[in-house]
């Protein structure tokens, strides 16, 4: 009776603790390893140090909200919100799964949503993205967090990318896009097609508005506002890393445009500068968000002061009055009035303690249910060994892998697992590893005489490398601390610990690469070879990324 009594009291503090989680407002996240905020009225670029390519940003009321590209990457189209332009955390995402679901059940890598836009119309919020291969497509929420509408063809075809809508004065719907040469056939040209009065359909065959190949090749990821009776197209052109801002200005929508470059990299040190938007304050500021290309980091987010000269925009500051500005590297924080200051960060670490995975995980393909599951009663997610597809050479083709972006330049990823292998199968694998065109890796092996710790490499997984792996020692234990060590240039050292305080550096220092269009990746795996009627499986406790230092 006694027992009963303690176990109905356990189950009632239970209930109220459970209950006070669910009703208590969540703190804000703050990185250990990057937050652009420095407490002074100042930020540091970049803003949001990951990779978040080609993102777009509006502004309703006094929220901002970013979207990027996603590719392959699910859950895809990810929105991010801030307060102040300065910090961000991520709201959640427009797509849980990616049509054509059969096409993306398997790894797709640098296919998929290429840059999007959002704009706020009708009290709606509308996410126009590309993909290359199969056109344009609409969604739309009430809520930015969701849910979103299936996505709608708005228009087919294959490299039509980079789309975004305008709404003019009269009620009018148009959508500017360029075009990926890889498909298409062209590029370095910026094209208009009038949409209908929803924005569902494209109702013309469209015109070319601008040719840049004799000044701005490459011309690409167009934006499109009204302003002073002025359409303006904003563009990067001259290469992802290498180029520069142009805005295009005219009276009339189809032109002719007048051109003006706006902001490169000048004596900074940020390179391209390439693809972003202009955005606003409820003070009536004007700002630039875009990215830089940081090679295996990806594309970092960066934001520019923006001012108006001559209804021409000048980006980043103006050093010698030529209209042309170039990338900060500090700067006062936007003027949003008398909101209250929150410091707020991408999330980045996890314990995996509700039935929520954390934002920052995104599948290398359209995910399956029974690859994982949140074991809240554990605190632990469960990832399932699932079989690779057929002719699988190395991890590139597993669509089970579970990844986050790399947060910073140097930091620490630690997870502990605890490793269930089927004892029937041979060859069951679980891990960490930095994924790109190039790979490598930490992990537990089972074979008939036990669990292995093992190191693997791989060269061109892209082009189909083989995996190279060594066997380490043989484990005692189930449960294992693995890390990766990331210090400035990418460079990778892999270690791992029986008692998560006392870490052994495992293989030489890899240095990482970027995937196709992405930066590298932090990915954790669980897999097999064979398949019999059950699986293994890894019990993530937890992931934490620290400091280096």
């Amino acid at each position: 009776m006694k027992k009963l009594i303690l176990l109905f009291l356990y189950y009632l503090v239970a209930q109220v603790v459970s209950a006070q989680q669910k009703i208590m407002p969540t703190q804000p996240y703050i990185s250990k390893v990057w937050s652009p905020d420095l407490g002074n009225g100042q930020y540091k670029n970049p803003v949001i140090n990951a990779d978040y390519s080609d993102p777009d940003v509006i502004r309703v009321g006094s929220d901002f909200y970013l979207v990027s590209s996603s590719f392959e990457n699910i859950p895809g189209l990810p929105i991010l919100h801030s307060k102040d332009l300065v910090n961000w955390k991520i709201l959640g995402y427009a797509l849980n799964k990616q049509p054509p679901f059969e096409h993306f059940d398997t790894p797709r890598h640098g296919d998929g949503v290429w840059a999007p836009a959002i704009r706020y119309y009708n009290k709606q919020f509308y996410i126009y993205y590309p993909d290359p291969d199969f056109g344009i497509y609409l969604t739309k929420a009430t809520d930015p967090a969701g849910p979103w509408t299936d996505p709608v063809l708005v228009m087919p075809g294959k490299g039509l990318i980079d789309p975004c809508p305008l709404l003019d004065d009269d009620g009018s719907m148009y959508l500017v896009h360029g075009f990926a040469g890889s498909r298409a056939g062209i590029k370095s040209v910026i094209a208009i097609n009038k949409l209908n009065k929803a924005g569902t359909k494209v109702t013309d065959e469209g015109m070319i508005v601008y040719d840049g190949h004799e000044h701005d090749p490459t011309l690409e990821g167009p934006k499109f506002y009204k302003r002073n009776g002025y359409y303006y197209i904003f563009a990067p052109a001259g290469g992802v890393s290498t180029g520069w801002q142009l805005a295009l200005r005219s009276n009339n929508i189809y032109g002719p445009y007048e051109r003006r470059v706006v902001m490169d990299q000048g004596k900074s040190p940020i390179n391209g500068p390439h693809q972003g938007a202009w955005v606003n304050t409820s003070t009536g500021e004007d700002w630039f968000i875009h990215f830089q290309d940081k090679d295996a980091y990806g594309r970092v987010v960066h934001l520019e002061p923006m001012i108006w000269k001559d209804n021409w925009p000048v980006i980043g500051l103006e050093k010698d009055g030529d209209g042309k500005g170039e990338p900060v590297l500090t700067y006062r924080k936007p003027n949003v009035g008398k909101l209250p200051a929150v410091v707020e960060n991408p999330i980045e670490s996890d314990d995996f303690n509700t039935n929520q995975l954390g934002l920052q995980w995104q599948w290398n393909a359209n995910p399956k249910a029974h690859w994982s599951y949140l074991y809240p009663a554990k605190g632990v997610l469960r990832l399932y060994s699932a079989r690779v597809p057929d002719e699988t050479k190395n991890l590139w083709q597993v669509p089970n892998l579970l990844m986050q972006k790399f947060p910073a330049e140097e930091f620490i990823a630690t997870v502990k697992l605890e490793f269930t292998p089927n004892t029937k199968l041979e060859g069951e694998k679980a891990g960490l590893a930095v994924m790109g065109l190039s790979y490598a890796g930490i992990g537990i092996k089972h074979k008939k005489d036990g669990d292995y710790l093992v190191f693997s490499t791989c060269k061109s997984a892209d082009r189909g490398g083989g995996e190279n792996e060594r066997e380490l020692a043989k484990l005692s234990s189930s449960t294992i601390y693995l890390r990766v060590i990331v210090q400035p240039g990418a460079m990778c050292s892999f270690a791992y610990s029986n008692d998560g305080r006392n870490f052994n550096i495992v293989g030489d220092t890899f240095k990482a690469t970027p995937g196709r269009w992405v930066g590298a990746k932090l990915a954790l795996f669980c897999i097999r070879n064979t398949q019999i009627n059950d699986s293994g499986y890894a019990d993530i406790d937890w992931f934490r990324l620290t400091p280096l230092k």
